[in-house]
């Protein structure tokens, strides 16, 4: 097997609040990934006293380990578990009902000598590349069927965040597990995964530099650093050209990516 690992801040002067890991036990009969996008709220009051990297280190952290140790339960079911055990470890200091709480969207992936199961939660990405060289994108597409308009300022956004008819992301509730995108691909069918916060899949999202086989064609060739070198490259250029395009210049951006 082979996995990389990289991430780049959106700002320097400030620590990046994704979250990655991959994990490659000694026997080589399986392993998972784990990587989560901190959601950044707006300057004012959160309800926290913890910085959105302390909550994704901790639920990070809490995903690899179940992920690793827990093959009787379910991807949904240990992110629920991770999710309850991170908010135990600040419901005596924090406001965890408030809806600018730490938060963060998911990827996982865990595999064995038979099958690949997968678990998506907002608008992080996981691609699974066949062995044959079709790349299907996992999605969780929420957040996109939301019209622009609505999500004008982050009271707008917040009046759609964990609800019905919204979007969710993990937080505080571990019930918010059962929204995610789940499934299960057979091993044979899964050459290599990859995993990307929205930061690194401007490449193709935003950039339209490539498609989803090109983007593993690249990280199969080039590694993981390089995907977000040729993202900042993308960034800065468009910047310097008017910056026509919504959103901010640069973004945390982090990549997974693991050969079977």
């Amino acid at each position: 097997m082979r996995s990389e690992v990289a991430g780049l801040p959106g700002n320097p002067e400030r620590p990046n609040e994704d979250w990655a890991a991959a994990v490659l036990p000694a026997s080589g009969a399986g392993g998972a990934l784990v990587l989560l996008d901190g959601v950044t709220p707006p300057a004012g009051e959160v309800g926290c006293v913890h910085a959105v990297p302390w909550f994704t280190a901790r639920l990070g952290g809490a995903l690899t380990e179940l992920s690793a140790s827990r093959p009787d339960l379910t991807l949904s079911e240990i992110l629920s578990l991770a999710i309850r055990r991170t908010a135990g470890l600040h419901a005596d200091t924090c406001d965890l009902s408030h809806v600018r709480t730490p938060q963060a969207t998911v990827v996982l992936a865990r595999w064995d000598a038979s099958s690949v199961d997968h678990l998506v939660l907002s608008d992080s990405v996981l691609l699974l590349r066949a062995p044959d060289g079709p790349v299907r994108a996992v999605r969780d597409d929420r957040l996109d069927r939301i019209p622009r308009e609505a999500l004008r300022s982050h009271a707008a956004a917040d009046r759609l965040r964990n609800r019905e008819g919204g979007f969710f992301t993990a937080a505080a509730d571990p019930s918010v597990a059962e929204r995610a995108v789940t499934g299960t691909t057979p091993r044979a069918g899964v050459a290599a995964l990859a995993a990307l916060t929205d930061g690194a899949s401007r490449w193709v999202e935003r950039f339209g530099a490539g498609d989803w086989t090109e983007c593993a064609e690249l990280l199969a060739r080039e590694g993981a650093s390089a995907l977000l070198r040729r993202v900042r490259a993308l960034e800065t250029a468009d910047a310097a050209a008017g910056g026509g395009r919504r959103g901010k210049v640069h973004d945390d951006a982090t990549c997974v990516y693991v050969e079977l």
